[in-house]
């Protein structure tokens, strides 16, 4: 479960204003745990990754997938999703919708595949820059109901290419009695050799007992 603008390890949220011309991008990435809004998608175990973009005058199209490791032998995320993203008034937005997919989830249960509104809002001030995004599902995970998820960060560039940053977040179920959760993260991240990123990022949840510090790798190319 991975929005665009969450890379494993590194939760620094990307809007991107309107270009003319069309680009095409790609990435990969190998982190020690897939964890998605404070909770793992791999059992604590490592996860590949990766996916292709496209953008052409603010609009944007992807798709992206993960190794997952589900109790119920679901070994695989898929994600679509497109979007719109532009400037106004000094501020970033991004409007979009992404496609969860998981392509041999077992056909018992209920359906793992959903579906999620989303707006963004972000601003860069110097070295430091803050962001904020709405998530909505009217069937979230598992066919729990409507939910919505709200997070918002704060990054500080500290020198020598590196960033600072943490997050939070909040995951709220209409249907799902006594799910509520929030989430909480903070990371080191930066580049080394030709765009080959790193992270290192402590996350847990409210209540404790998902502790957990990864470290992920990403290369991106095109554009």
């Amino acid at each position: 479960m991975k929005t665009k603008f969450l890379a494993l390890g590194l939760a620094a949220c990307c809007f991107t204003a309107p270009v003319a011309a069309q680009e095409i991008t790609g990435n990969v990435a190998l982190a020690t745990d897939y964890i998605f809004r404070g909770i793992t998608q791999t059992d604590n175990g490592p996860a590949i990754s990766g996916g292709f973009d496209v953008e052409s005058g603010g609009f944007y199209g992807g798709v992206w997938a993960s190794s997952v490791d589900f109790s119920d032998d679901t070994t695989m995320e898929l994600d679509l999703y497109g979007g719109y993203g532009f400037a106004a008034g000094g501020f970033d937005f991004d409007v979009g919708g992404i496609y969860y997919a998981y392509p041999d989830s077992p056909s018992a249960g209920g359906d793992q595949n959903f579906f999620e509104l989303y707006g963004g809002i972000a601003r860069s001030f110097d070295i430091l820059s803050w962001d904020a995004k709405l998530s909505y599902s009217p069937e979230f995970y598992g066919e729990t109901g409507p939910a919505i998820y709200l997070e918002t960060g704060l990054g500080l560039e500290i020198g020598a290419g590196i960033t600072l940053d943490g997050r939070v977040g909040a995951s709220r179920f209409d249907d799902f009695s006594g799910a509520d959760y929030e989430d909480y993260s903070i990371g080191l991240s930066g580049t080394i050799f030709d765009n080959v990123g790193w992270g290192l990022r402590a996350h847990d949840v409210s209540g404790g007992g998902n502790e957990s510090v990864v470290l992920s790798f990403s290369q991106s190319f095109g554009g």
